[in-house]
């Protein structure tokens, strides 16, 4: 063991789960190369890179782990340089998130039993980073302190349906951390409008903070069968063997959220409350919603030429030059050899399109 993973460590670790592929973000986003890799947002760093980049001064870059498919890591080791190589854990294949959590988790506490860990998406945007790493120290106290599955919930702005939704419980009003009463993943748009006008629900981050045995110990009581897995492998972690029984393992695991495995039937979770800028950039129109603007309402990632145009979301290559005229509310993309344009009102349909040029172009394009 060496002395950068020493279980005396008080340091927290992180899991950073970068292994999707992010098809609502076509065309930015393709197979090869996933918009958790790119410069989104046009600041200079990816969406990896600043997911990184905000926990410094939380975890030091010996703790921290992230969870990819295996035709990333190279893009993960070379964005990521200050991760050691070993915490760099390459899936074989995609299996949603809780395997990908509980290998990382089992990984962590042959280093340290009783370490803190939070888990966070690759591809999350945070506008107050102050806020936020405020709010993962109270999360992470009490993580400490509590044998609890604590999740953040971020207050809710509008009632948006491609979010899912966390309901608390009433609680002493000093006690920020509220115990959580159900879990609803993406309601309709009247459902959503009676969640936000409630009072009651938060939507659902994706972002989690527990101590090690608190989620060893929940894994193996709702999650059994993928337990089962991963305790055979006591023997092989951080060491030779461990690739090869990931394989076997992974060949094992179903395809299973951390959420619906776990989340939702534990009956010690709960939420942090929290209002940092976030957003899950799931979408182009969550980038709009984030992004600035110019003076006519614009967002502008390119070298542009626009006229009487507003409401755009325009990202193209640079050394490219765009002209657009006439147009409102549209997505003008473009990456490598694929155009898109699209009205924001209509980005929905995205997933469409990229089944359709599967079908019809190939993967070329993909």
């Amino acid at each position: 063991m060496t002395a950068s993973a020493s279980p005396t460590s008080a340091a927290p670790y992180l899991i950073v789960m970068a292994g999707g592929i992010g098809s609502r973000f076509w065309p930015i986003s393709r197979t090869g190369h996933p918009k958790q890799f790119h410069d989104v947002l046009g600041i200079g760093r990816s969406m990896l890179q600043a997911t990184i980049d905000r926990f410094a001064g939380i975890v030091p870059p010996e703790h921290v782990f992230v969870v990819t498919n295996r035709d990333y890591a190279a893009l993960v080791q070379e964005q990521l340089p200050s991760v050691p190589p070993q915490n760099i854990l390459p899936e074989p294949v995609g299996r949603n998130t809780a395997p990908c959590i509980a290998w990382a988790c089992y990984r962590i506490a042959q280093l340290d039993p009783t370490a803190t860990v939070v888990v966070t998406p690759a591809d999350h945007v945070v506008l107050r980073e102050e806020a936020f790493q405020a709010t993962i120290q109270t999360a992470l106290a009490a993580a400490r302190e509590r044998d609890i599955l604590l999740t953040l919930g971020i207050q809710p702005s509008r009632p948006d349906t491609g979010y899912g939704y966390i309901q608390f419980l009433d609680g002493d009003p000093a006690e920020r951390i509220r115990k959580v009463k159900t879990f609803t993943e993406k309601p309709n748009a009247e459902l959503a409008e009676v969640f936000v006008k409630s009072g009651e629900f938060l939507w659902n981050s994706g972002l989690f903070i527990w101590n090690v045995p608190t989620i060893l110990s929940g894994l193996r009581q709702h999650l059994s069968e993928v337990a089962e897995i991963f305790d055979e492998g006591a023997d092989v972690w951080n060491t030779s063997a461990e690739t090869a029984f990931i394989e076997t393992a992974y060949s094992r695991c179903r395809n299973i959220s951390i959420d619906y495995g776990l989340m939702e039937k534990a009956d010690n979770v709960y939420v942090l409350p929290a209002d940092f800028g976030w957003s899950d950039l799931g979408t182009w129109d969550s980038l709009y919603s984030v992004a600035d603007k110019d003076d006519t309402a614009n967002v502008v990632d390119a070298d542009a030429l626009l006229y009487d145009t507003t409401g755009c979301v325009i990202k193209v290559p640079q050394g490219r030059l765009v002209v657009v005229q006439g147009l409102e509310n549209f997505i003008v993309a473009e990456h490598d050899n694929v155009l898109l344009i699209c009205r924001r009102d209509q980005e929905q349909r995205v997933k469409e399109f990229v089944s359709d040029v599967k079908a019809r172009r190939g993967a070329a394009y993909l």
